[in-house]
């Protein structure tokens, strides 16, 4: 085993060395390391802006909130390690935060409820709050980054303490898929046309809000001047994605090059890797999970790909007007579901959740891939809904 002997992630959700889901999760080793990497820049004493104290309460406020009691005793003994004061750490663990004297700290634990609670009502005046409270912008980004990537981290968790409790009893079947995207039902023939261009051959779907339409995304607040962009902050967006340069939303987040790096690279590992559910598959997580949250602009771009891999949307609109009954047969309501109730209730996934993606035919790889996208997604939803708001193209 050469897994790091510090992974938070491991550690938290009980992995054993040598237990089934342990090696599992070890096979998506760029998602292990880029998870720990987020975890380890984002509570970098040096990182500037907030100090590791409030990043800390930050933790634990979130964890307290949604809940997760692993991860809060995690942040807590964190906390008394670095020194804070004992009625600090009590304000957060009873939900003292809104009588806080401390106006900063009542505003950045205020904006960190909102986040977790209902990360759709973070508007631009919850957002403009902080920099009233003093917050620079690369302290308002690395604040989004630390909530909306606790939010990944108690997914995470939860999910692979479900999936440990059936799999390293009774390993689930898993064996090796190649050819990621063949998995998922595709259109009758009239709807393939445009399949080899790689552009979506289904007509524009709307309902509820939420819209299969392209759309731009705006931030509220400044972007990284690209003439005055260091290296670091040129080489990330390089990495990050083809469209970053032009990017409103990755000219914001390279505010905090470092915190961005390992986000995009967690994010690319779960998307994109080959082998494991199909692509298909892992964009329905991240569109019924982008519905559950209300990401109108997440909703767009992942329903556009699941439509470009599966050649049909009959199961996106069925998500955009009521993920509750969405899903074309056992199989694709069972992820549906899942994903709703890891997005909606993750202190309180269970076993039967994953028995039940089991015996709709999900083998383990599979299991674990939409974990991550749904996880990945509770991330990804709150950065777009609280940094800025999608615009018609």
């Amino acid at each position: 085993d050469d897994s790091p002997p510090d992974d938070l992630v491991d550690r938290i959700a009980g992995l054993a060395a040598g237990g089934a889901t342990h090696a599992l999760r070890h096979r998506r080793e760029k998602v292990v390391s880029a998870t720990q990497g987020s975890y380890d820049a984002l509570f970098d004493p040096a990182l500037p802006g907030l100090t590791l104290i409030e990043r800390l309460q930050v933790a634990l406020y979130a964890c307290r909130l949604t809940p997760a009691p692993g991860l809060a005793t995690h942040y807590r003994e964190r906390l008394q390690a670095a020194g804070a004061e004992t009625g600090l750490i009590d304000a957060v663990l009873e939900d003292g935060a809104p009588t806080l004297t401390d106006g900063r700290l009542r505003a950045i634990l205020a904006f960190t409820r909102t986040l977790i609670e209902k990360p759709v009502a973070a508007d631009k005046a919850a957002l403009l709050a902080l920099p009233t409270a003093g917050l620079s912008t690369p302290a308002v980004v690395a604040l989004a980054q630390l909530i909306a990537f606790l939010s990944y981290q108690v997914r995470l968790v939860a999910g692979l303490r479900a999936l440990s409790a059936v799999h390293d009893s009774a390993p689930l079947p898993d064996e090796p898929i190649r050819g990621a995207g063949a998995r998922p039902r595709t259109a009758p023939a009239k709807a393939s046309a445009a399949a080899s261009s790689g552009q979506s051959s289904v007509a524009v779907i709307s309902a509820q809000g939420f819209t299969s339409q392209p759309l731009g995304w705006k931030a509220w607040l400044d972007v990284v001047d690209l003439g005055l962009a260091t290296p670091v902050q040129i080489q990330v967006l390089e990495e990050s994605h083809p469209q970053a340069m032009t990017s409103d939303y990755y000219r914001l987040l390279v505010h905090q090059p470092e915190i961005l790096r390992h986000r995009s690279a967690a994010f690319n590992a779960i998307m994109y890797a080959p082998n494991g559910m199909a692509r298909a598959e892992r964009e329905l997580g991240a569109t019924v999970t982008s519905r559950a949250n209300g990401c109108v602009y997440c909703a767009s771009v992942h329903a556009q790909r699941f439509e470009q891999l599966a050649r049909r949307n009959d199961v996106i609109l069925q998500v955009f007007e009521d993920p509750q009954t969405a899903g074309g047969d056992a199989r694709e309501r069972a992820i549906v579901r899942f994903s709703l109730d890891l997005t909606a209730r993750p202190g309180g996934l269970a076993p039967d959740d994953i028995r039940a993606l089991g015996d709709s035919g999900l083998q383990a790889s599979e299991i674990l891939d939409l974990i991550h996208s749904v996880a990945i997604f509770a991330w990804a939803n709150r950065l777009m809904l609280n940094l800025g708001e999608p615009v018609f193209l």
